[in-house]
Protein backbone atom coordinates (compact mmCIF):
# COMPACT_ATOMS: atom_id res chain seq x y z
CA UNK A 1 0.00 0.00 0.00
CA UNK A 2 1.46 3.44 -0.89
CA UNK A 3 2.73 5.62 1.97
CA UNK A 4 0.02 8.27 1.55
CA UNK A 5 -2.78 5.69 1.39
CA UNK A 6 -1.60 4.07 4.63
CA UNK A 7 -1.22 7.45 6.34
CA UNK A 8 -4.66 8.58 5.18
CA UNK A 9 -6.31 5.43 6.53
CA UNK A 10 -4.58 5.86 9.89
CA UNK A 11 -5.47 9.56 10.12
CA UNK A 12 -9.10 8.83 9.30
CA UNK A 13 -9.35 6.01 11.83
CA UNK A 14 -7.55 7.77 14.71
CA UNK A 15 -8.77 11.38 14.42
CA UNK A 16 -11.36 12.27 17.04
CA UNK A 17 -14.13 14.70 16.09
CA UNK A 18 -15.08 16.84 19.09
CA UNK A 19 -18.31 18.86 18.74
CA UNK A 20 -18.61 22.38 20.13
CA UNK A 21 -14.89 22.84 20.78
CA UNK A 22 -13.41 25.37 21.33
CA UNK A 23 -16.84 27.02 21.05
CA UNK A 24 -20.39 26.06 20.09
CA UNK A 25 -20.89 25.15 16.44
CA UNK A 26 -17.29 24.09 15.80
CA UNK A 27 -16.42 20.48 14.94
CA UNK A 28 -12.82 20.18 16.18
CA UNK A 29 -10.60 17.59 14.50
CA UNK A 30 -8.29 16.28 17.24
CA UNK A 31 -5.16 14.75 15.72
CA UNK A 32 -3.44 14.02 19.04
CA UNK A 33 -4.35 10.30 18.83
CA UNK A 34 -2.40 10.20 15.54
CA UNK A 35 0.65 11.73 17.27
CA UNK A 36 0.31 9.26 20.15
CA UNK A 37 0.41 6.19 17.90
CA UNK A 38 3.98 5.38 16.82
CA UNK A 39 3.18 3.63 13.53
CA UNK A 40 0.65 6.34 12.61
CA UNK A 41 3.09 9.15 13.38
CA UNK A 42 5.76 7.44 11.28
CA UNK A 43 3.35 6.91 8.37
CA UNK A 44 2.20 10.54 8.53
CA UNK A 45 5.75 11.91 8.70
CA UNK A 46 6.80 9.74 5.75
CA UNK A 47 3.73 10.76 3.72
CA UNK A 48 4.33 14.47 4.36
CA UNK A 49 7.92 14.38 3.15
CA UNK A 50 7.83 11.65 0.48
CA UNK A 51 6.94 13.91 -2.51
CA UNK A 52 9.79 16.28 -1.58
CA UNK A 53 12.66 13.87 -0.86
CA UNK A 54 15.84 15.02 -2.58
CA UNK A 55 14.32 18.44 -3.30
CA UNK A 56 14.53 20.12 0.12
CA UNK A 57 17.26 21.11 2.56
CA UNK A 58 15.17 21.58 5.72
CA UNK A 59 11.64 21.36 7.06
CA UNK A 60 9.85 24.32 8.66
CA UNK A 61 7.28 23.58 11.35
CA UNK A 62 4.68 25.94 12.78
CA UNK A 63 4.20 26.11 16.56
CA UNK A 64 3.09 23.88 18.14
CA UNK A 65 1.83 20.73 16.41
CA UNK A 66 3.82 21.57 13.29
CA UNK A 67 6.96 21.12 15.42
CA UNK A 68 6.05 17.49 16.09
CA UNK A 69 5.52 16.78 12.42
CA UNK A 70 8.57 18.71 11.23
CA UNK A 71 10.84 16.95 13.72
CA UNK A 72 9.55 13.48 12.84
CA UNK A 73 9.78 14.08 9.08
CA UNK A 74 13.19 15.77 9.32
CA UNK A 75 14.59 12.94 11.42
CA UNK A 76 13.35 10.40 8.89
CA UNK A 77 15.02 12.30 6.03
CA UNK A 78 18.18 13.36 7.88
CA UNK A 79 17.30 17.06 7.59
CA UNK A 80 17.15 19.98 10.00
CA UNK A 81 14.12 21.83 11.33
CA UNK A 82 13.28 25.54 11.12
CA UNK A 83 10.92 26.58 13.92
CA UNK A 84 8.25 29.20 13.27
CA UNK A 85 7.22 30.49 16.69
CA UNK A 86 4.89 32.73 18.57
CA UNK A 87 6.45 36.09 19.51
CA UNK A 88 9.12 36.39 22.17
CA UNK A 89 10.28 32.76 22.08
CA UNK A 90 13.39 33.11 19.89
CA UNK A 91 16.51 34.67 21.45
CA UNK A 92 18.35 36.02 18.40
CA UNK A 93 17.54 38.15 15.36
CA UNK A 94 14.09 37.37 13.99
CA UNK A 95 11.78 38.20 11.13
CA UNK A 96 8.12 38.82 12.05
CA UNK A 97 4.85 38.50 10.16
CA UNK A 98 1.27 39.10 11.23
CA UNK A 99 -1.10 36.17 10.82
CA UNK A 100 -4.82 36.74 10.41
CA UNK A 101 -6.74 33.92 12.05
CA UNK A 102 -10.45 33.17 11.99
CA UNK A 103 -11.31 35.58 14.81
CA UNK A 104 -8.01 37.20 15.77
CA UNK A 105 -4.53 38.14 14.66
CA UNK A 106 -1.19 36.95 15.96
CA UNK A 107 2.47 37.37 15.15
CA UNK A 108 4.85 34.66 14.03
CA UNK A 109 8.64 34.80 14.15
CA UNK A 110 11.57 32.88 12.71
CA UNK A 111 15.32 33.19 13.27
CA UNK A 112 16.56 35.12 10.26
CA UNK A 113 19.63 32.87 10.02
CA UNK A 114 18.03 29.51 10.84
CA UNK A 115 19.38 28.02 7.59
CA UNK A 116 21.49 29.55 4.80
CA UNK A 117 19.90 31.91 2.27
CA UNK A 118 18.73 29.91 -0.74
CA UNK A 119 17.85 26.81 1.29
CA UNK A 120 14.88 24.85 -0.02
CA UNK A 121 12.18 24.35 2.63
CA UNK A 122 9.06 22.28 3.04
CA UNK A 123 6.52 23.90 5.38
CA UNK A 124 4.50 21.43 7.47
CA UNK A 125 1.58 21.82 9.86
CA UNK A 126 -1.22 19.68 11.20
CA UNK A 127 -4.28 21.38 9.67
CA UNK A 128 -4.99 23.81 6.85
CA UNK A 129 -8.19 25.70 7.69
CA UNK A 130 -8.40 29.42 6.90
CA UNK A 131 -4.73 29.50 5.91
CA UNK A 132 -3.75 32.56 7.94
CA UNK A 133 -0.97 30.89 9.91
CA UNK A 134 0.48 29.12 6.89
CA UNK A 135 0.27 32.29 4.77
CA UNK A 136 2.27 34.26 7.35
CA UNK A 137 4.74 31.36 7.59
CA UNK A 138 5.19 31.37 3.80
CA UNK A 139 5.91 35.10 3.89
CA UNK A 140 8.52 34.56 6.62
CA UNK A 141 10.25 31.85 4.60
CA UNK A 142 10.31 33.99 1.48
CA UNK A 143 11.49 37.13 3.34
CA UNK A 144 14.38 35.15 4.83
CA UNK A 145 15.58 34.34 1.32
CA UNK A 146 14.68 30.68 1.47
CA UNK A 147 12.85 28.84 -1.29
CA UNK A 148 9.43 27.46 -0.33
CA UNK A 149 9.13 24.16 -2.19
CA UNK A 150 5.69 23.31 -0.85
CA UNK A 151 3.28 23.03 2.04
CA UNK A 152 2.32 19.66 3.49
CA UNK A 153 -0.45 19.17 6.04
CA UNK A 154 -2.05 16.18 7.67
CA UNK A 155 -5.60 17.47 7.16
CA UNK A 156 -7.19 20.15 5.02
CA UNK A 157 -10.59 21.47 6.09
CA UNK A 158 -12.31 22.14 2.77
CA UNK A 159 -14.46 25.21 2.35
CA UNK A 160 -12.68 27.49 4.84
CA UNK A 161 -10.65 29.37 2.22
CA UNK A 162 -7.17 28.18 3.15
CA UNK A 163 -6.24 26.77 -0.25
CA UNK A 164 -7.51 29.93 -1.94
CA UNK A 165 -5.46 32.17 0.38
CA UNK A 166 -2.37 30.13 -0.46
CA UNK A 167 -3.08 30.10 -4.23
CA UNK A 168 -0.01 29.64 -6.37
CA UNK A 169 1.75 27.49 -3.78
CA UNK A 170 1.99 23.71 -3.88
CA UNK A 171 -0.15 22.19 -1.12
CA UNK A 172 -0.25 18.49 -0.26
CA UNK A 173 -2.80 17.20 2.25
CA UNK A 174 -2.92 13.61 3.44
CA UNK A 175 -6.67 13.91 4.13
CA UNK A 176 -9.26 16.50 3.06
CA UNK A 177 -12.56 16.78 4.93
Amino acid sequence: MPVTTTAAALVESLTEVVPDFPKPGILFRDLTPVFGDGPALRAVADALIEPYLGRIDAIAGVEARGFLLAAAAAYSAGLGVVTIRKPGKLPRGVLREEATLEYATTTLEVHEDAVPVGSRLLLVDDILATGGTLDASCRLIERAGWSLEGIAVVMELDGLGGRELLAGRRIDAIVTV
